[in-house]
C-alpha cells in the first residue's frame, strides 16, 4: 500500500476527472475517479478510504450532497471539497452546513484548487495529531454544550452534535478567546490558515448557531458585534 496521500475524485465529467487525476498525481498524491455517487460510497467505506474527496455535486444514480450527508450522519469526518457549477450563494451555504470543508465553483484554476486541497489537508493532519497529544482540561462547558477537545467530540444534552473539521476549529477558537471581539480577518486567519471571503466565517457562524444555540435566531454565546466581528459569550 502507497503511504501517498489518497484523494478520490468523484466527477461524472470524465474531461474534468482525468484532468484532475493527473494534475493529483503530478502534485504527489494518489488518486482514484469514480463517475457516480454509488461507488464513491463504496470507496468510502472500504478499507482503503481516501485521506479527501473532491466532490461534484451533480452525479448520477447518487448526488454530491446526498453523499455528503449520508457520510457526515454516519460520523465520517473525511475532509471533502465540494465541486460545482452552481454559483448561488444557497448552494455553497447548504453544502457548507451538510459539512463540507470548502467549496469550489466550476470552472476552477487548477492552481487555486490544489492550494486548496493542500490547505484542507494541512488542518486535517494538523487536528489529527493534536488529538494524539496528551493534553490536560480538555473539556469545555456553556449552556447545554459539552467539548471534548482530547476527542473532538460535542455534546449537547448528552446527544453528540455532527461538527464538520472547521466548525470544530472556530469553535475552539471562540473558546480560547472568550468575551474577545475577533474580526473576521482575524478568524480566517487563525482558523482556516489564509485570507478569503468573510462571507464563509458568516456562514460558518452561522452553522454553529444552528447546532449549539437554543434559539438561533437570537443568540446567546455566538454574538455578532456590529461592524467589527463575533463575540463568544460561555
Amino acid at each position: 500500500m502507497s503511504d501517498k496521500t489518497f484523494i478520490l475524485v468523484a466527477e461524472d465529467d470524465t474531461a474534468i476527472a482525468t484532468g484532475l487525476a493527473m494534475n493529483l498525481e503530478l502534485e504527489g498524491y494518489r488518486s482514484q475517479v469514480v463517475e457516480d455517487g454509488v461507488l464513491a460510497s463504496e470507496v468510502l467505506e472500504s478499507d482503503n478510504a481516501p485521506d479527501l474527496v473532491l466532490l461534484d455535486i451533480g452525479m448520477p444514480r447518487k448526488d454530491g450532497l446526498e453523499l455528503l450527508t449520508e457520510l457526515r450522519a454516519a460520523g465520517n469526518r473525511t475532509p471533502v471539497i465540494v465541486l460545482s457549477a452552481r454559483l448561488s450563494e444557497s448552494d455553497k451555504v447548504a453544502a457548507l452546513r451538510l459539512g463540507a470543508d470548502d467549496y469550489v465553483t466550476k470552472p476552477f484554476a487548477l492552481a487555486e484548487l490544489m492550494a486548496r486541497v493542500a490547505a484542507v489537508l494541512r488542518r486535517s493532519q494538523a487536528a489529527a495529531a493534536k488529538t494524539k497529544e496528551p493534553t490536560t482540561d480538555t473539556e469545555h462547558f456553556f449552556g447545554e454544550i459539552r467539548i471534548d477537545r482530547a476527542i473532538r467530540v460535542v455534546t449537547r444534552n448528552d446527544a453528540e452534535v455532527g461538527l464538520t473539521h472547521l466548525e470544530f476549529e472556530l469553535l475552539c477558537f471562540f473558546i480560547d478567546n472568550p468575551g474577545q471581539v475577533l474580526g473576521r480577518d482575524q478568524l480566517l486567519r487563525n482558523v482556516w490558515g489564509t485570507s478569503g471571503s468573510k462571507r464563509t466565517v458568516d456562514n460558518f457562524v452561522a452553522q454553529l448557531r444552528a447546532k449549539l444555540e437554543v434559539d438561533p435566531e437570537s443568540p446567546k454565546h455566538f454574538l455578532t458585534v456590529r461592524g467589527s466581528g463575533y463575540r463568544f459569550v460561555a
